[in-house]
């Protein structure tokens, strides 16, 4: 390798200097010459020498001293590296480590040498003997916090943290002010987990003791925040703490919570709302400066770590929504389990949405509550990892491991990642390492499998009363302060259990964000239909607007082709493709100022083919969005190519729901079969979120479905399962047909104030049918039809079979009735299966009469699709009156074949037995 070391000095010396403090970090063919160059040769080339080599001279620095300069560097490096193995990070002290690995042996450092000053590249410490950096290093990285940073690829993220992490000569140390703002924090916890034990034993509380410290940590975290220029934090959490954190860390009332432990009001709730641990709140806080932040604490369910996407997706709906808002004015913090945080597949799929363009948030910052066991299991037997957080590591950010027994490290650690997300806009871990102190719900045995761990836990005194001794022995305090503090917090907490027997009512939570105030969730009403119609002269500037192309896009041929096709259309008025209603259901939406988001798998293009939102470049690969071409003042849209997962980036689409009622807010799964992947979000968020927690969202899922011999994982949407899920009108289910359907179905969805989350069944092959057209006149006049009747022109008297249907299979029945010229059958399609329009149902069924057959006719096997759903509500409504059969494929326990001439055969039967 040819370096030219008296062209570029400066450089040799960077390099070098890296190279000393970790050889990993430079460049392999850096690293190759420096470790292949002669020993006498790289002792002439140490900071210090370049210069009177450049000149010509000789190296001003002896090479003992050279050399010995050299050794401590590897020390240093080491400790950099290596120190948080050695930290004394756990407050148990379960697995004690020395710290031989550092000794002046380990590195060749003579003992005569070890008082000889040397160079080095610790900022505070730039001369100093090698005991002297030896004593300082170990201070810094075997003490209470454990650093994790040298894997940072960016040097001046990593420089940065070192510089900031040496710069003290003692371990850290809190203010007095913040000492005693830490003794109060630490007190507020104590004593609301004890008097909770106490008072309701037993109970389920998943307490904090044992990880008191949290509380004066997201504290510190908040008000440093608050100071650094954040408005709003999004808090996610599972069950531990929790409660805790909503009295004293989101000031919910104390009172409130214990009328939710008296359960005194039985009838409130029935059917409704949800346990206490699992519960949200919206709060401001104030920082000592009087600095306001809004703090929201996501609601969750038992799923533990499915919150994750949620906080992440309401954290960006936040700066995307309000133009005062940016990256470092919204926080977002999620506070994980140790054996949750390792152990569930969501959280490295949130990880990785951190830095990607349509997801990221400027960072978040991760708190694990570090209890060292998970209900039972110990950390042997839950991970093959060292760290329950070295699954950050991907995103080469720094991960933080704090003694939660030493609060002023504790205290440093929040600071020090507030200003680390705020500086570099980058993800931050805090491994907060305690203990549990009872089992996990206060109703189990933990010494039945962790009796050693259990046996140092109950010699242990609590981090409050230890913070307070040592305050005590400083003459911060007097134990007669202290002893107050504890009395304070207990006598409030009486008076607040007080309240609750004199005024027992239970309440729902209540949504505070203003935002939602237009908007309503309960039954449908008929006051929620809007007109969803665009007059056609209006449609037709739309298509010009967002149908010509500009050469300096570069499009692709084909799409220039397709798009020339739809500009067409404004002038020919001839029907048009599915493609077409859709991109011209955004773009009125865009037009009359609304958001639209859309985002999955391949979402940009369309999986199948047919949406081309986004236009790239040919040559450069520039993207374009012509929906954001329609005109001045406009809305905006979005689409964005997610990851491959399903769960974080549904979960991240209802959180950014919850922050845009006004928007459309889509989530598209490349095959609707692999909603699968995500049945938490849809189980316990969207489908439930109302009924548990009073939180409505107008989220909106395309789900590709349809039979069509592509196999079991790419035809069935699971709509059974959605159907299973439906009960009190808390989502809407539809089968489109038509593009206008799908146009007004999507305007209708942002137009109306009734906010439900809604699940498409899209189409694949009616993407491209010639049957499945709309025209412009059918935007510009109707709505969203939920159920549709026959349209073959026949009369009802002569009718004896009525087929119902929904969705792809309509194309087949109506095709093979033409075949069969049978006039004497009628084809009704649900387009909207729930909430069932059940009088506009029963209106067109009226007019057939009594012993007319009806059938409910499925691509789905029989004991799948929305047979089981239809049946019960039919009866219902019509009883004996109507006989009502199935017309299905046979009852299977996977959805479809993966033959596509078996397929066929089916099909053909399905056909056959429809129109017997």
């Amino acid at each position: 390798m040819g370096l030219s070391f008296g062209v570029n000095q400066a450089l040799v010396e960077d390099q070098l200097r890296r190279f000393m403090a970790n050889p990993d970090s430079v460049d392999p063919e850096w690293k190759a010459y420096f470790e292949n160059l002669p020993a006498d040769e790289r002792a002439q080339l140490m900071p210090g020498s370049l210069n009177g080599l450049a000149h010509g001279g000789a190296a001003v620095t002896p090479v003992n001293t050279v050399n010995l300069a050299w050794q401590v560097s590897k020390m240093v490096a080491a400790y950099r590296s290596r120190g948080h193995y050695h930290a004394h990070i756990d407050p148990l002290a379960l697995d004690a480590q020395s710290e031989v690995e550092f000794g002046p042996e380990t590195f060749a450092i003579p003992a005569e040498e070890m008082d000889t000053p040397v160079s080095t590249d610790i900022a505070a410490l730039p001369t100093a003997t090698p005991r002297q950096i030896a004593q300082r290093m170990a201070t810094t990285y075997c003490g209470t916090i454990g650093y994790e940073l040298m894997h940072i690829e960016d040097a001046e993220e990593r420089n940065w943290l070192l510089q900031r992490i040496e710069a003290r000569a003692s371990r850290p140390t809190l203010d007095p002010e913040s000492a005693r703002r830490v003794l109060e924090g630490l007190a507020d916890a104590q004593e609301f987990e004890r008097f909770l034990g106490n008072t309701y034993v037993g109970a389920k509380r998943f307490s904090l003791e044992g990880l008191e410290a949290a509380i004066p940590l997201l504290r510190t975290m908040i008000d440093g925040a608050g100071e650094s220029g954040v408005k709003d934090v999004v808090l996610g959490m599972a069950h531990r703490g929790r409660l805790n954190v909503l009295v004293n860390i989101l000031k919910k009332g104390h009172r409130d919570l214990f009328v939710a432990f008296n359960d005194a009001d039985e009838e409130t709730l029935i059917g409704r709302g949800d346990v206490k641990y699992h519960l949200g709140h919206t709060s401001q806080h104030v920082t000592p400066s009087g600095k306001q932040v809004s703090i929201s604490l996501c609601f969750n369910p038992s799923h533990l770590e499915f919150v994750n996407p949620v906080v992440a997706g309401r954290a960006r709906a936040k700066i995307d929504m309000d133009p005062e808002s940016s990256e470092l004015s919204v926080l977002p913090v999620m506070i994980h389990g140790d054996a949750a945080f390792i152990g569930q597949g969501v959280v490295v799929e949130t990880l990785n949405l951190a830095e990607l363009e349509g997801y990221r948030t400027g960072g978040s910052i991760h708190v694990v509550l570090n209890n060292q066991v998970g209900f039972t299991t110990s950390p042997s037997d839950s991970r093959s990892s060292r760290y329950s957080s070295d699954i950050v590591r991907f995103l080469r950010i720094p991960a933080f491991h704090v003694n939660a027994d030493d609060l002023d490290s504790v205290g440093w650690i929040a600071k020090l990642a507030v200003e680390y997300r705020q500086r570099f806009q980058r993800d931050v871990c805090i491994d907060l390492v305690g203990y549990r102190k009872f089992g996990h719900n206060e109703g189990d045995e933990p010494r039945f499998t962790q009796p050693q761990m259990y046996s140092v836990i109950d010699r242990r005194e609590s981090a409050q009363e230890l913070f307070a001794n040592r305050l005590i022995e400083t003459g911060l305090i007097t134990a007669e302060n202290a002893a107050q503090l504890l009395a304070d917090r207990r006598e409030k907490l009486s008076d607040a259990y007080t309240q609750s027997k004199e005024t027992p009512e239970n309440v729902m939570p209540a949504l505070s964000e203003s935002a939602w105030d237009a908007y309503f969730g309960g039954p449908f009403d008929d006051v929620y239909r809007v007109d969803t119609t665009v007059p056609k002269e209006h449609l037709k500037a739309l298509i010009r607007s967002v149908c010509t192309l500009p050469p300096e896009w570069g499009a692709h041929p084909k799409i220039k082709r397709i798009y020339n096709q739809r500009l067409a259309i404004a002038e020919t008025e001839d029907a048009f493709d599915w493609g077409t209603g859709e991109l011209l259901a955004y773009a009125s939406l865009v037009n009359e100022g609304r958001h639209v988001r859309l985002s999955g798998q391949d979402s940009r293009r369309g999986t199948f083919s047919h949406r081309h939102s986004t236009v790239v470049h040919s040559q450069t690969g520039a993207l374009a969005a012509p929906l954001n071409n329609v005109a001045t003042g406009q809305g905006s849209f979005e689409a964005f190519d997610s990851p491959l997962s399903e769960a974080s980036v549904l979960g991240f689409e209802y959180g950014y729901s919850l922050e845009a009622p006004a928007d459309l807010v889509i989530w598209e799964a490349q095959f609707g079969d692999f909603a699968n992947g995500a049945q938490v979000i849809i189980d316990q968020f969207i489908a439930a979120g109302e009924d548990k927690w009073g939180r409505l969202t107008g989220l909106v899922m395309l789900l590709p479905h349809g039979f069509e011999g592509m196999g079991p994982e790419h035809s069935y949407a699971r709509l059974g399962r959605f159907l299973q899920l439906c009960a009190e009108d808390c989502m809407q289910v539809c089968d489109c047909t038509t593009p206008a359907q799908f146009f007004h179905l999507m305007r209708r969805q942002v137009l109306s104030p009734w906010r439900k989350p809604l699940v498409v069944m899209s189409p694949k092959s009616l993407l491209r049918r010639k049957t499945a057209r709309s025209t412009l006149d059918d935007l510009a006049t109707g709505g969203f039809q939920e159920v549709l009747g026959d349209v073959g022109g026949a009369p009802t008297s002569g009718v004896n079979t009525v087929l119902l249907c929904s969705g792809r299979i309509y194309y087949d029945l109506d095709a093979e009735r033409t075949a069969r010229n049978a006039s004497n059958v009628h084809i009704v399609r649900l387009e909207q299966l729930y909430p069932l329009n059940s009088s506009r149902l029963t209106e067109i069924l009226a007019s057939y009469g009594p012993g007319t057959q009806l059938r409910w006719v499925q691509d789905e096997p029989w004991n799948m699709g929305a047979w089981y759903f239809i049946k019960a509500r039919l009866h219902a409504l019509f009883g004996d009156g109507l006989p009502l059969t199935c017309v299905a494929r046979a009852e299977s326990a996977s959805p479809a074949t993966g033959s596509a001439a078996s397929h066929k055969l089916e099909n053909r039967v399905l056909l056959d037995t429809a129109f017997a």
